[in-house]
């Protein structure tokens, strides 16, 4: 299939990464119509239409619909990277949040989007992950773990450009 170098449809994805102190749960994801057989955070998901002013209310219905988990489970959940891509013949605007799981909330999680499995932060950089998430985890390894800022990033194949969204 051939595309077109200006695309013409827009696509808006979530997802969250659950943290445990030096911990991170991703989800190896299986049977997904955009992302397969690669590591992408612990859930998340395409915007309904009602929740396309708020990434936050798309992002908690992933996490119920996927993980069976509320916000009140949570610690910090933070908007941290929009990362806008072009593939395949749409612009891929990306939502990703970071949140600190409380204690006792892991127990018994489970998906039916894959495989879940607690990664320590030494071990993610070699995981095979989607382009825009790959490079918004490396980036958040390096500088975002460390700031409370959101960033915006712009995604290519050759790497990604991340600025802070200062107000």
């Amino acid at each position: 299939m051939s595309y077109s170098p200006t695309p013409d449809r827009l696509r808006h994805m979530t997802a969250v990464y659950l943290c445990q102190g030096d911990k991170i749960l991703l989800l190896y994801r299986q049977g997904g119509r955009v992302v397969n057989n690669v590591w992408v955070g612990s859930a998340g998901g395409h915007f309904e239409p009602e929740e396309l002013n708020d990434p936050k209310a798309c992002v908690l219905r992933e996490l119920g619909e996927e993980l069976g988990l509320t916000e009140s489970q949570l610690d910090s959940l933070t908007l941290r990277y929009i990362v806008l891509r072009n593939a395949k013949g749409e612009v891929r605007q990306n939502y990703f949040f970071f949140a600190q799981l409380k204690a006792g909330a892991e127990a018994g999680l489970v998906s039916d989007e894959g495989s879940l499995k607690w990664f320590s932060t030494s071990e993610l950089h070699d995981l095979p992950m989607p382009p825009s998430a790959r490079q918004a985890v490396d980036h958040w390894l390096a500088e975002g773990r460390h700031t409370s800022l959101l960033y915006g990033g712009i995604s290519q194949a050759d790497g990604a450009a991340f600025l802070p969204l200062n107000e």
